[in-house]
């Protein structure tokens, strides 16, 4: 197999289970830090390049305040404060959330979700739809029809795919369908973190814009109680963001940048890949002890291979 095993659940010193993916750390300067697997991977990098396809739409002449800007590129938890914000992005396109073509959902944040109840589900709560508003005040902007903005073939989705290629210097031999509905598309390991360090220490003021509006609102990007919101909080400069079935990219300013896709698309491991990756790149972050518990007591941990 071409993946590598990146962390280890150990019940009483004895390796219960395994997590296998690959894995790849850039130094500041784009040069390879440390890798796992074969970079060369190709994978779906699902929610990770929402911040490019913020960028593509800023671009694109998408005008939002940074919170709203930080929603558009995010996955959020659907609590109020959530959905008002992606209610605020349709209002400045004149639109309701009868125009959202995400899928209907319930939110995502646990807390949230057990806040909604039995009410049924909405696009407005999944968490994708921060990107679908923004998506449609962008084709308002441009003239653009919105009828059919999730298409492949829509000048919205040309010119994602084409900013995605420009920061990986990859181009795109597959687009399947996301979760939410959006054109997705195939990409190596390398590729995506070649993008994503990009994007981070680009001067281009769209690029800025998405990164800083990220870095400053975290509690938009993702919500509270989250990993992505709690790193991004405590480590001044970190860029964080997950996507499903289990990918994950982080950047500095100075362009540091980590990438992984966990094969078995679990998301268990996360917050000791995370800090471990961080950690090889000289990036201190908090931690806290991902813990196996027998019974009431702690007999073992999840721990990072590297």
């Amino acid at each position: 197999m071409s993946d590598a095993v990146l962390a280890q659940y150990v019940r009483d010193g004895v390796v219960e289970s395994e997590h296998r993916g690959h894995l790849l750390a850039l130094n500041a300067d784009g040069s390879v830090n440390f890798s796992l697997g074969d970079p060369s991977h190709l994978i779906f990098p699902r929610s990770t390049v929402k911040c490019i396809q913020g960028a593509a739409m800023v671009e694109a002449g998408l005008q939002l305040e940074p919170r709203l800007l930080a929603m558009s590129a995010s996955s959020h938890s659907g609590s109020v404060e959530h959905i008002a914000a992606v209610k605020e992005i349709l209002a400045l396109a004149k639109l309701d959330e009868s125009a959202l073509q995400c899928m209907l959902d319930r939110p995502l944040g646990e807390a949230e979700r057990r806040a909604w109840g039995d009410a049924p589900a909405t696009r407005i709560a999944m968490n994708c739809s921060g990107k679908h508003a923004a998506m449609l005040l962008t084709c308002v902007t441009n003239g653009w029809p919105i009828a059919n903005y999730l298409e492949a073939s829509h000048p919205l989705q040309l010119a994602i795919k084409s900013e995605l290629e420009s920061l990986s210097g990859q181009a795109i031999t597959l687009t399947s369908t996301d979760g939410c509905g959006a054109p997705l598309f195939l990409l190596s390991l390398a590729g995506l973190a070649r993008a994503i360090r990009a994007i981070t220490i680009s001067t281009k003021p769209a690029h800025q814009l998405v990164m800083q509006a990220s870095r400053a609102f975290p509690g938009m990007v993702a919500g509270k109680g989250r990993l992505t919101t709690q790193m991004i909080e405590a480590v001044p400069g970190l860029y964080l963001k997950d996507g499903a079935e289990a990918v994950e990219v982080a950047s500095m300013t100075d362009g540091r940048t980590l990438v992984f896709k966990v094969s078995d698309g679990s998301l268990r491991p996360f917050r000791v890949l995370v800090h471990a990756g961080l950690n090889k790149l000289g990036i201190a972050s908090p931690y806290e002890v991902e813990n196996v518990l027998g019974g009431d007591a702690v007999i073992g941990t999840i721990r990072a291979t590297f």
